[in-house]
C-alpha cells in the first residue's frame, strides 16, 4: 500500500505541475496577446508531427507553429524511444483531466461502463484513423486543421473564458463536452480511442528500451494488475511484454503483490520482440504427425 500511495502522489504532483504550467501559459497568452505571447499550441508536441509531415510532403511549414513545438517534438521522440508512452501517463495535461474525472466518478459512485473486449479492439483503431485524417488535412490546408476540434486546445486555450463566441465555438465545445462525458463513464476514453498523438506514440512505443515485462513463472494469475490500468490493458495476459498501448503509469507494477512477476526491464527493441516470439513457440521439439502410407493390398481392399 505504501508503494501504491507513493506512486499516486508522485504522478499526481507531476500532472498537477504540468496542468498549472499550461494554464499559466494560456492566461498569459490571453492577457498579453498584443505582445505575441505563445499560446498553449506552443507546448503541444503534436504540432511538430503535423508540421514535419507537411514539410516532408509539401516543402512548407504550417502557419502558427512555434519553434518550441519542434523542440518538444524532438524531445518527446527521444523520450518515447526510451520509455514508451510515459508522456501520456505522467505529462499530458488532458490525460490528467481524464484521471481527475475518474477520481470524481469514484467519489460520486458513478458506475463504470465496461467496453466488450472485441469492441474495444476495434475502437482502438480510431486513434490511427484520426491521426491519418489530421496529417492529410494539415498537409492539404497548410494550417493546424485539428486545432478547431482538439479538446485539449479547446479546454486549455481558455478562449471560452476570455473570448466567448458560442456561434463560432459550439462545434469545439460540443466535442469537448462529449469527450469529457464519455470519460466519466469509460476511463481515459479519449486516450484509448481518439487521441492521434497517442496512436503515434503507441506505434513508436514498440521501439522503446524500457517496457513492462511479465514473468509467467512468477505470476500467480491473480489479475490484480489488470484492474488499475487506466487504458484497459489486460496486463495479466502479457506474453511477456505489456502492450505498446501502455501509458507508463506503473499502476500495475505497484499493485502486483508478487515480487518479480511484473518488472520494468531495459533491453533493445529486438530483444523484446524475441521474447514475444519465444513466448508464442512452445519449448522443445514441435509435435509432428506423420500418416504412414498403407500397403497397396489394404488400399485395394478398402476401395472395393
Amino acid at each position: 500500500m505504501r508503494s501504491i500511495t507513493g506512486l499516486h502522489r508522485r504522478r499526481r504532483l507531476v500532472q498537477l505541475a504540468v496542468v498549472a504550467l499550461i494554464t499559466a501559459m494560456a492566461v498569459r497568452h490571453q492577457l498579453e496577446s498584443a505582445t505575441d505571447a505563445p499560446s498553449v499550441d506552443a507546448l503541444c508536441p503534436f504540432g511538430a508531427l503535423e508540421t514535419m509531415w507537411t514539410w516532408v510532403t509539401t516543402g512548407a511549414f504550417i502557419s502558427k507553429i512555434h519553434p518550441s513545438n519542434l523542440v518538444i517534438g524532438i524531445g518527446l521522440l527521444a523520450a518515447v524511444l526510451v520509455a514508451g508512452s510515459a508522456f501520456c501517463g505522467w505529462i499530458c495535461p488532458f490525460g490528467a483531466i481524464q484521471d481527475a474525472l475518474h477520481w470524481v466518478k469514484r467519489r460520486l459512485r458513478i458506475p463504470t461502463v465496461t467496453v466488450p473486449p472485441r469492441l474495444d479492439r476495434v475502437l482502438r483503431h480510431g486513434r490511427f484513423v484520426v491521426f491519418g485524417v489530421v496529417l492529410v488535412a494539415s498537409a492539404t490546408t497548410l494550417k493546424l486543421w485539428f486545432a478547431d476540434y482538439d479538446p485539449y486546445l479547446t479546454l486549455f486555450g481558455l478562449s471560452w473564458a476570455f473570448e466567448p463566441d458560442l456561434a463560432a465555438m459550439w462545434p469545439a465545445l460540443a466535442i469537448l463536452l462529449g469527450v469529457l462525458a464519455v470519460s466519466m463513464l469509460v476511463e481515459r476514453a479519449f486516450c484509448r480511442y481518439l487521441c492521434p498523438l497517442g496512436g503515434a506514440l503507441s506505434i513508436l512505443g514498440r521501439l522503446s528500451i524500457l517496457r513492462i515485462h511479465r514473468s509467467a513463472s512468477a505470476c500467480t494469475d491473480c489479475d490484480l494488475c489488470t484492474k488499475p490500468c487506466p487504458v484497459g490493458i489486460d496486463v495479466a495476459k502479457a506474453a511477456p511484454v505489456v502492450s505498446a498501448d501502455c501509458i507508463g503509469c506503473l499502476e500495475c507494477v505497484a499493485t502486483c503483490p508478487k515480487a518479480g512477476a511484473l518488472e520494468v526491464t531495459a533491453a533493445p527493441p529486438w530483444a523484446h520482440l524475441r521474447k514475444r516470439l519465444d513466448a508464442t513457440v512452445p519449448p522443445g521439439p514441435l509435435p509432428v504427425t506423420i500418416n504412414r502410407r498403407r500397403p497397396a493390398s489394404q488400399r485395394a481392399g478398402a476401395n472395393r
